[in-house]
């Protein structure tokens, strides 16, 4: 793969893990002008990967930001999810919703067993949720952690199981109670974005209580 393709998927990560950018941010990630970023941009867009939104500020020039369009989020996949979808759906159709939530309810167990063996209780709260994004982050959320003053957010920038999510949103709040439970009883853990509300992002506000 050459610089220029090597470029452009870079600058397609950056916009899914960043959000919307304008042209300045995304050369100084590349480490390239702007001028150089711009002709990455342009090629994306003439792809269908990217757009480009005019922006006012303040009295300012207005700023082009830059985003992923619907065939940019694409390229990140969703895990066998015409599949998964359909699976949901028969065994609604054929078993009923209760089947469906005993089934979610059997994942979230399983997951929560495999969560309790990866992440060290006796860490501190800091190092488990390193542990935990990083778990996630493997199985393929995009995920991270900052460090702020109001705690620590855990952020998956991609969901690879969206369209079992929306077909069924028991998923999202099974992975909200494996958190709380992986990460202990004294710590505050909640949804503040979520992309099936319309987000670029899920993120998870995590404090001591």
């Amino acid at each position: 793969m050459n610089k220029i393709m090597l470029d452009c998927e870079k600058a397609v990560w950056i916009l899914k893990t960043k959000g919307p950018q304008p042209l300045s941010v995304v050369a100084e990630a590349l480490g390239i002008t702007t001028e150089g970023a711009r002709f990455q941009l342009l090629k994306l867009a003439g792809e269908g990967v990217v757009q480009a939104d005019t922006v006012a500020k303040g009295r300012g020039r207005p700023q082009q930001i830059w985003s992923l369009t619907d065939a940019g989020h694409a390229r990140f996949p969703d895990t066998h999810a015409e599949l998964t979808v359909k699976l949901i759906n028969m065994m609604r159709d054929t078993l009923g919703e209760e089947a469906v939530q005993q089934v979610i309810k059997a994942h979230e167990k399983s997951n929560t067993a495999k969560y309790q063996r990866d992440v060290n209780p006796h860490l501190t709260l800091e190092d488990k949720i390193k542990q935990l994004a990083r778990i996630r982050d493997s199985e393929g959320y995009m995920a991270e952690y900052v460090k702020d003053q109001e705690g620590f957010l855990l952020i998956e920038n991609h969901c690879p199981i969206c369209a079992a999510a929306q077909t069924c949103q028991g998923f999202c709040a099974s992975e909200l109670s494996t958190f709380k439970t992986v990460l202990g009883k004294t710590v505050s853990v909640k949804r503040v974005d979520h992309i099936l509300g319309g987000a670029r992002r899920c993120a998870y506000r995590i404090t001591e209580e």
